[in-house]
């Protein structure tokens, strides 16, 4: 077994193969996780306030002004934002929780919602974990079930911080993070939701992110965890 580059950070994964699922297996691992009521993104519920769901509806929420918004006009994946242009971990994961709770089937095909997705991912295999963010995208017959109700989303963050996990193991060996630099990053939000003939809906989001940000250069994302930290 291939040892492991990022002792202090081991309860976090960062260091980790890709086929071991960096971020997802390691925060479950460390039993210094609490589980905050995450749900697969286009998974429908009942909001808080039981606001009336069509056929094929997904959770959603409303847009804050403390969310910070990518660089550009898109990548030509149909309404995928373009790859944030920031260098700080807890705004990059800001913009990034907004591009993982925004989509719009009116224009935007399965095949081009991973595409701009991906853009966003690190190009280093080693720490990049894209199934866990290729598996936000329903199967493709979903998809079309989603785009014959015309449904898209919009989202923005209300804030984001360092858990204090992630802080601590930080605080315990400050030089760990030195090779791969990824920071985890607890983001919350809300997301707004539409559907044909008017059809509406809000509620709060909220996930743990892994972001690689080495110095001098714009983060990228690695992985998406299914539980969310404190």
């Amino acid at each position: 077994m291939k040892p492991n580059r990022f002792p202090a950070l081991d309860r976090y994964g960062i260091g980790w193969s890709a086929n071991r699922r960096i971020l997802i297996v390691a925060l479950v691992l460390t039993g210094l996780l609490t589980v905050a009521g995450t749900v697969a993104w286009f998974t429908g519920r009942a909001d808080q306030h039981n606001t009336p769901r069509s056929p094929g509806e997904t959770s959603s929420a409303l847009a804050s002004p403390e969310a910070p918004e990518a660089d550009g006009k898109g990548t030509g994946a149909g309404s995928v934002r373009a790859p944030a242009q920031i260098a700080e971990p807890v705004a990059f994961a800001k913009a990034a929780a907004v591009m993982l709770w925004s989509y719009d089937t009116r224009t935007t095909s399965r095949d081009q919602q991973l595409a701009g997705m991906r853009e966003w991912m690190t190009k280093e295999t080693e720490y990049a974990d894209w199934a866990s963010v290729a598996g936000q995208v329903p199967d493709p017959l979903l998809w079309s079930r989603l785009a014959d109700q015309d449904q898209r989303a919009t989202a923005t963050v209300t804030e984001g911080h360092f858990p204090s996990a992630f802080k601590q193991a930080l605080a315990d060996d400050p030089s760990a993070i030195t090779e791969a630099y990824i920071y985890v990053v607890t983001v919350n939000g809300t997301q707004k939701i539409g559907w044909a003939k008017g059809g509406a809906g809000a509620e709060e989001r909220a996930v743990t992110l892994a972001v690689q940000c080495r110095p001098d250069h714009d983060c990228t994302l690695a992985a998406l965890a299914p539980t969310v930290t404190q």
